[in-house]
């Protein structure tokens, strides 16, 4: 089972982490692959997420029984798409231990408690956790030949 923290400023050097690992990043690669998160924006990316969030946006960590850091979920309002998109990511040295499934139905549940009715996602063509997203109720509702659109009525 997982847990979901509500990380401190201090905290930010394990997204730090995540965000510069080549393994975790691999399934961003069609964007860029890894994403440099540098301790100057860490106060701003937090105020923005975590304490001036409007309601508009939502992130944690996601925790396992040990209370060992393993992934974040988050969720925001995107205007273009008038939805909110979900986001979902688990730690390379995790993966493959079923976090990144109880980490979705989390955020639903989250998202759906919050009075969000649908969540979506826009998934690179061949991101392997397409397949996580659909065993998990998502469906597919457009398809470029770079992303996949994905939606879920919670």
């Amino acid at each position: 089972m997982i847990g979901l923290y509500e990380p401190t400023l201090e905290d930010m050097w394990f997204r730090q982490a995540m965000l510069a690992d080549e393994a975790t990043m691999a399934y961003n690669h069609s964007w860029g692959g890894t994403v440099d998160f540098a301790r100057e924006d860490w106060a701003d990316w937090y105020a923005w997420w975590l304490v001036a969030h409007e309601d508009k946006r939502y992130y944690r960590y996601v925790t396992d029984q040990s209370g060992a850091y393993v992934g974040e979920i988050a969720y925001h309002y995107d205007s273009e798409l008038e939805g909110y998109i979900a986001n979902v990511i688990i730690y390379a040295p995790y993966r493959g231990r079923g976090y990144g499934g109880q980490a979705l139905d989390a955020l639903c549940l989250v998202a759906k408690a919050n009075g969000i009715d649908v969540l979506y996602d826009d998934v690179a063509i061949d991101n392997p956790a397409l397949g996580m997203f659909l065993r998990h109720g998502f469906v597919e509702t457009d398809r470029t030949t770079e992303k996949i659109i994905l939606r879920k009525v919670l």
